[in-house]
């Protein structure tokens, strides 16, 4: 277990001695899996089946059967630079399905288990997929959508295979790739047009590897176990845990919740002894409904989180509920995981997400596409060449270049950062709020009405107003028993008015059962401006 980020006893310290090492022969099946594969039985994954039984699940098992699997695909035809589909939950064959892609030099797609037909089809046509492994489930939705799929030849069904598998040799050299060789696409969210598939090289997992040790507090130490109910379809779910993990040689629990229960999940990272967590902070503001979640005895060494700005009332809760600081971290499909918090490292700030990782050079820029000094909002940037960038949008050159100023990759999200060089996150370019003359970052105020006593959930919007621009909208979810009345509106307003700012005030307090968000927990703050945008 050799960890990328070096000794040191100050951030500063070990940025400036980072280095990233690279090799020349670089294929993500290899690192992580066959550098583990010895004979020695070590362990890979702990795998827990909805009635609770649990698979133990070696290094040298997904070996043998990925090099299986990998032939079965030559077998069919696939070579190459092929795209695979993988439309799988948290499971054992979702990871034998990339290995045994990336082994071949094939390309593999990870797909949400939640999409509909018309979601799958468009990425699957969008990629010029050639095959796709999935379960009985999935076979079924891809069966109405097969005649608008030309280059899909291959439905694998893993409720069906294993006859298949077993017949096949498991003996297979892994294909010689390099680290700029393209291995994974990921279909970003697509909050504007059409989603895109951001195509990654072998490259991107060691690209991550600092940005996850730095937010799980030097990760992995000995006796570590990874956990996330975050789906491996995502970046958050593969490349923040599952594939790190493996590298490092740590177990990783895996898990199919149907839907996220937080007594479930407590009592679940428990009784697996899960000691290292990424918990988006949709599933943290779940669990903080949960009446004193120490008594359900976690043993939990580290737990990140990002997507959404925790802030100080969730971090002071996090100290109380598991024995220590949430760290928050930062990053994009295209350019995941530059920016983090490590308490161990640094004083977390509260609002902050954290200083650049070690080995990313991060910067705020201004319209012009100019370094902004210290102090100043602008756009956070990540300067090329960096391991952790993607190799560009899948047949997308226009929108390539569009992501680029010069060597500086736009994330298109709006932050400062300070004299320390703590990164505070504003908000998306669409999120931050025009009123009056004032840029207003709607993450301030959900984190302040996050603690008003009546609030379970807040997302602070800006809506038309033929006045100031933009006025400032809360949507608030009440807290159950609550109702969400003119009352609490006026009460709500006047905490924002007097406690946190005059010009933070929401002119406008909406109540709803339930937020909309994307399938990676982020709030669809899009959406509701379309539900209440109509309102004066």
């Amino acid at each position: 277990m050799t960890a990328l980020l070096p000794p040191g006893d100050s951030y500063d310290a070990i940025r400036a001695a980072f280095r990233w090492h690279i090799p020349a022969r670089c294929n993500m099946a290899a690192e992580v899996c066959d550098r583990w594969a010895d004979g020695s039985g070590r362990l890979a994954m702990l795998e827990v089946s909805a009635d609770g039984t649990t698979d133990r699940i070696g290094f040298d098992d997904l070996a043998r059967r990925s090099r299986q699997l990998a032939n079965l695909f030559l077998s069919l035809g696939i070579r190459r630079g092929d795209r695979i589909g993988v439309l799988l939950p948290q499971c054992q064959e979702t990871l034998l399905a990339h290995l045994a892609a990336w082994r071949i030099g094939a390309i593999s797609v990870p797909l949400f288990v939640l999409f509909g037909q018309e979601a799958l089809s468009y990425r699957l046509a969008d990629c010029g997929a050639v095959a796709l492994v999935t379960d009985g489930e999935g076979a079924a939705k891809v069966a109405s959508v097969r005649a608008r799929l030309p280059a899909l030849h291959h439905v694998l069904d893993i409720d069906a295979w294993h006859g298949q598998m077993e017949r096949a040799s498991d003996s297979h050299a892994c294909t010689a790739t390099g680290p700029d060789d393209p291995a994974l696409i990921i279909y970003t969210s697509g909050t504007t047009g059409s989603p895109k598939g951001a195509l990654h090289a072998h490259r991107v997992l060691r690209g991550h590897l600092p940005g996850v040790e730095m937010p799980q507090e030097r990760f992995p130490q000995p006796g570590d176990c990874f956990w996330t109910p975050a789906d491996w379809a995502w970046i958050g779910g593969l490349l923040d845990v599952l594939l790190p993990s493996l590298f490092h040689g740590i177990p990783v629990v895996a898990h199919r919740m149907a839907k996220f229960d937080p007594e479930f999940a407590l009592r679940f990272m428990a009784q697996h002894g899960v000691r290292n967590a990424f918990l988006p902070p949709t599933a943290l503001r779940m669990l903080r409904q949960v009446a004193d979640p120490a008594r359900f005895g976690m043993k939990l060494r580290s737990v990140g989180s990002g997507g959404e700005t925790l802030g100080a009332e969730m971090l002071e809760w996090g100290r109380g509920a598991f024995g220590l600081t949430i760290n928050e971290f930062y990053g994009q499909t295209e350019c995941n995981l530059t920016i983090a918090s490590c308490a161990g490292m640094f004083p977390v700030k509260p609002g902050a997400i954290g200083k650049p990782v070690p080995g990313h050079e991060v910067a705020i820029l201004g319209t012009d596409g100019t370094v902004l000094p210290r102090g100043a909002a602008g756009t956070i940037a990540i300067r090329a060449p960096d391991p952790v960038m993607f190799l560009g949008y899948w047949n997308r050159p226009e929108a390539t270049a569009a992501k680029f100023v010069g060597d500086w990759l736009l994330t298109g999200d709006q932050a400062v950062m300070d004299g320390e060089g703590y990164v505070t996150f504003v908000g998306r370019d669409d999120d931050v709020i025009t009123s009056a003359g004032y840029r207003i970052g709607p993450g301030e105020i959900e984190d302040f009405l996050q603690s008003h006593p009546a609030v379970a959930a807040v997302a602070v919007i800006g809506l038309p107003d033929a006045l100031r621009t933009e006025r400032v909208c809360a949507v608030v979810v009440p807290k159950p028993g609550i109702a969400g009345d003119e009352t609490l509106a006026r009460d709500i307003q006047r905490s924002v008015a007097t406690r946190l700012a005059g010009h933070l005030y929401p002119r406008q307090v909406e109540f709803v059962e339930a937020l909309p968000q994307t399938t990676t927990g982020k709030i669809m703050r899009g959406e509701l401006r379309r539900r209440f945008a109509t309102k004066d």
